[in-house]
């Protein structure tokens, strides 16, 4: 059962569809997001992959881009600091907010959590693509 007023997203990629589910919950500006951490989210120590928790922060960094712009964003940079770990059986979720709005340039900050613990923040800057690629 996924985090109260989360529901599940549909209309990703084949990427985030294999690496999720990820669920969402709209709130009144940014984005919000989270994922219920299996093992095959899991490094060989046991430990939430990086790499899990950086393809999470893309897409919640851009959805908040998105909301924000009414565009499609597209990565060009992103920042992860990781700073606390994570095991399988519980959810991770996430924030985000539009710093700075350009016309074409969304600039994102936002963080991952697990029982109220930071596990990774991260920033981003996206390209704001006017039509769908």
């Amino acid at each position: 059962m996924p985090p109260e007023g989360f529901v599940l997203q549909a209309g990703r990629g084949a990427f985030s569809q294999h690496n999720g589910p990820y669920y969402a919950k709209l709130t009144e500006e940014g984005a919000e997001q989270a994922f219920f951490a299996l093992d095959r989210h899991c490094n060989g120590l046991g430990l939430i992959h990086g790499g899990m928790l950086s393809a999470f922060l893309d897409g919640l960094l851009a959805a908040a881009a998105a909301r924000a712009s009414g565009a499609t964003p597209v990565t060009l940079h992103l920042s992860v600091d990781y700073l606390d770990m994570g095991k399988a059986g519980a959810w991770v979720t996430g924030e985000a907010r539009v710093v700075r709005l350009t016309r074409e340039i969304a600039f994102v900050e936002g963080a991952a959590r697990m029982h109220a613990r930071d596990l990774a923040r991260a920033s981003g800057v996206f390209k704001l693509m006017k039509r769908r690629l």
